[in-house]
């Protein structure tokens, strides 16, 4: 099991706000949290695998989940809806394509983020909100039907990305907060969460990594016969980040 990581730039507090207004950041402890991060994805199994070609003048660029999006053995590149995210992408596909994998890439005028993709089984659910546009969901549907996946657009209006608002646990079952879930009915299995902000990160099958901001979720979870990983990433919490932004797991 591989992850793909990207280091976060100095300008972190420059970056992408849409439903939070501007707080400061400090810098050097968001970059602690990010190795703390790393080094829980690698105590778990994971090699972390960082994004070669950092670059300082793009302040998003340690969200690293939205630039690409992994299908089995195939890496989408994304196109991001915000214009200035946009030249993310070129580091990953390079990193990427160093290790073998193949790559496609979705273009203009479509737009997608990776953080508006949460896959279950072999359906894709993807978010057409303030990022995504219903060309973007058209590409990435063209690019997966063949290879047997099957994509669901949703709604999203209340929060940045689709997975700001729900992920999945291990057995498929989705999760969020109700208040900010448009249609909590397209997903099957939702199960309501007390707080904002309780996204997980599938370690194994009865491993999850989640945000230390929210305890409640934390002890709904492990309830449910599931160990909880919690690390803090209050820094990037305050740029719209979550736990799932700051890396792509490989698994292929």
């Amino acid at each position: 099991m591989r992850a793909l990581v990207r280091p976060t730039s100095r300008k972190l507090a420059d970056g992408e706000l849409t439903h939070l207004e501007r707080v400061p950041v400090d810098i050097d402890l968001a970059e602690q949290q990010w190795a703390n991060y790393c080094d829980a994805l690698r105590t778990w199994g994971f090699d972390t695998i960082t994004v070669s070609g950092a670059d300082d003048d793009l302040p998003d660029e340690v969200f690293v989940e939205d630039a690409v999006v992994m299908f089995d053995d195939l890496a989408v590149l994304t196109s991001p809806g915000a214009e200035t995210r946009r030249p993310e992408t070129d580091a990953v596909g390079d990193t990427l394509g160093s290790l073998g994998i193949e790559v496609a890439a979705l273009e203009l005028p479509g737009t997608l983020d990776g953080g508006d993709v949460l896959k279950v089984d072999r359906t894709v659910y993807v978010g057409q909100g303030g990022r995504t546009n219903g060309e973007g969901i058209r590409q990435l549907r063209a690019l997966l039907t063949p290879r047997g996946w099957t994509v669901v657009g949703v709604p999203v209006t209340k929060v940045l990305h689709l997975k700001s608002a729900v992920t999945a646990l291990p057995d498929g079952t989705v999760i969020g907060f109700p208040d900010e879930v448009d249609h909590p009915e397209v997903f099957g299995r939702f199960l309501p969460m007390p707080e904002k902000g309780a996204a997980v990160v599938v370690l194994s099958e009865d491993t999850v990594l989640l945000a230390a901001s929210v305890p409640k979720s934390a002890a709904l979870i492990e309830s449910l016969g599931y160990r909880v990983i919690s690390v803090d990433i209050s820094e990037f919490e305050k740029l719209e980040g979550c736990v799932t932004c700051l890396s792509v797991r490989i698994r292929s």
